[in-house]
């Protein structure tokens, strides 16, 4: 690519409107371009390294069986509505009709078009394994885009779905999409988690996320100190110590508490620490209250509780619905006399002598006990903390943060039962067929690498990412021996098969310096006075200083530095 001839755009300045590294490098490096709220354009520069990061993805999933085929955008709304999904999704769905009327949607995933394909093939058990995958984009209406290319409305997607005819075929197609994933994130050079998490609107038996690290990820890593473990935030599981208070259980008594809601109010007035409390929150979930109670010093997590009860949302009940289940104003609801169901966490089973809401405005119970109430659920319902007690080894937890770029799940039967996706077995009975579902961000993906990949000059891509690997830069455009060393170096390069930008600009030597670092370009190869002696400057995007080449000897070096960066 020879600059003076192509559309090539930088900016100095910050962008305003970007609140992240990534979507401010980018847009200053042309690489994209804001159209509105959450959707962009992919100027040349920037598409290049999309597609890069598209290809190692493609041979990934060739190279584990897959197959490619692309599916429509604009998909009747009545396919999310025979899975059961359009109320799901809500209004994150975009919606249209046609002009005959019929409604249709800009699909936010694919999975029910997936079932439908399979059934072309599958009638028997003969028919499976298989597994295909798409590069589509994708549309969902989030209420904040943000972060560049991060929360965005518009994305590319590479979706696959397996199709196996019982758990055990589905476990091993998980499996090799579960490996070739790993093989392109590490192609990627992207520093990434792999954790547990909540199956969410997709539902079925297993989710996994992959997790770029940056802290301007929007999701929390919990992990540990010592041992391997990791998972999402929502999902974590918290240990149960298991160890009950010896404390003499004493009997309760009711204590006026005036204008004591709060556990830090309610602290301060009794001159207790927060662990010796009990706070009992009031949950809406699917209307209905639910009562959830966890040590004073805990949060409770809302995806374990609606797991718990098998519910479809969960709110903090209005004060109203509050009133009702208690008895009382908020901030005085307790576990005693409660008219409404009431999960007490694993941790506050093992207390004595705890502190309590009293059902009555106004009043705390003391000295309350296990046998003062009845809870409907024992369960691990709280939300983990950093220094808590790992899981699995017993080392201490601490939190990252993470972009979710990948993500893998067991779908299990529920789709193919949604869609009618059947097979006759050797019995000539009819069965549902076990699906897989994975996704990777494309543009996430590249956004995760600008985030991990940059200084305060700019765009640090790895060698095989970066839009052109090696820029030829000429210092004096208009000396005739410059042009003609750089000239050569180009066409020898392209000949090798390289990606070369060639900076024919008329513009100041140092200009072009800082757009090369801005863009990120891995190998800067200067043209300058010394063309006379024989010798270019090769200037590494990470090192800190050039050194002289002789130009006989640039193309090996060069083929060389990116046969390492591979």
């Amino acid at each position: 690519m020879r600059l003076s001839q192509s559309f090539f755009t930088t900016l100095r300045e910050n962008v305003k409107d970007e609140d992240s590294v990534s979507g401010n490098l980018l847009v200053r490096a042309g690489m994209i371009k804001k159209s509105s709220a959450g959707v962009y354009m992919y100027l040349p520069l920037g598409y290049k390294v999309l597609k890069k990061i598209e290809n190692i993805v493609r041979e990934e999933m060739d190279q584990a069986g897959s197959q490619e085929l692309l599916m429509p955008a604009l998909i009747p709304e009545e396919v999310y509505v025979a899975s059961g999904r359009r109320d799901n999704f809500g209004s994150s769905m975009f919606s249209l009709k046609d002009r005959f009327n019929k409604s249709y949607v800009l699909g936010p995933t694919h999975e029910e078009l997936f079932a439908v394909a399979a059934g072309m093939k599958i009638r028997s058990y003969k028919d499976m394994p298989f597994n295909l995958y798409q590069f589509q984009t994708k549309y969902r209406d989030e209420a904040r885009p943000r972060y560049g290319l991060i929360r965005v409305r518009e994305f590319i997607m590479k979706d696959a779905y397996s199709f196996d005819k019982d758990e055990a075929g589905m476990d091993v197609a998980y499996q090799k999409m579960f490996d070739a994933y790993k093989r392109a994130f590490d192609r990627m050079h992207m520093d990434y988690k792999i954790v547990r998490a909540d199956t969410g609107v997709m539902g079925g038996l297993l989710s996994e996320e992959f997790q770029a690290v940056t802290e301007i990820g929007e999701d929390v890593l919990v992990l540990c100190d010592q041992c391997s473990f990791a998972s999402n935030l929502e999902v974590a599981p918290c240990k149960d110590e298991g160890t009950d208070s010896t404390e003499a259980h004493l009997p309760k008594e009711l204590v006026e508490t005036p204008n004591a809601r709060t556990i830090e109010e309610v602290t301060e007035f009794l001159h207790e620490a927060a662990n010796q409390f009990v706070k009992t929150l009031i949950y809406n979930i699917d209307g209905k209250p639910v009562a959830v109670m966890v040590r004073g010093d805990r949060e409770v997590n809302e995806t374990k509780v609606l797991k718990l009860v098998g519910g479809l949302e969960i709110a903090l009940a209005e004060p109203e619905m509050v009133v009702k289940a208690t008895d009382a104003k908020v901030g005085f609801a307790g576990p005693i006399g409660l008219h409404c169901p009431l999960i007490m966490d694993l941790e506050v089973s093992h207390m004595a002598n705890f502190i309590t809401g009293a059902n009555k405005t106004g009043y705390h119970y003391i000295h309350v006990n296990q046998e003062d109430f009845k809870a409907d659920y024992t369960a691990d319902v709280r939300q983990i903390m950093e220094g808590d007690t790992c899981p699995i080894c017993g080392g201490k937890i601490v939190f990252k943060k993470g972009i979710e770029i990948g993500n893998t799940f067991k779908l299990g039967t529920k789709y193919a039962q949604a869609m009618d996706l059947e097979y006759l077995d050797q019995e000539n009975k009819l069965n549902p067929v076990w699906m897989g579902s994975y996704g990777i961000g494309i543009g996430r993906c590249m956004a995760a690498l600008a985030e991990q990949h940059s200084d305060e000059h700019g765009l640090c891509w790895p060698i095989n990412i970066a839009p052109y690997p090696v820029a030829i830069v000429v210092i004096a455009k208009k000396d005739e021996q410059q042009m003609a060393a750089a000239e050569q170096l180009y066409a020898q390069l392209q000949a090798a098969g390289v990606d070369v930008m060639l900076d024919d600009r008329d513009e100041r030597p140092g200009v072009k310096f800082k757009d090369m670092d801005l863009i990120g370009t891995p190998i800067r190869l200067t043209v300058g006075k010394k063309i006379g002696d024989g010798l270019v400057e090769m200037k590494l995007r990470k090192a800190e200083k050039a050194e002289d080449i002789s130009i006989d000897n640039v193309v090996a070096k060069v083929l060389e530095l990116i046969h390492q960066g591979e």
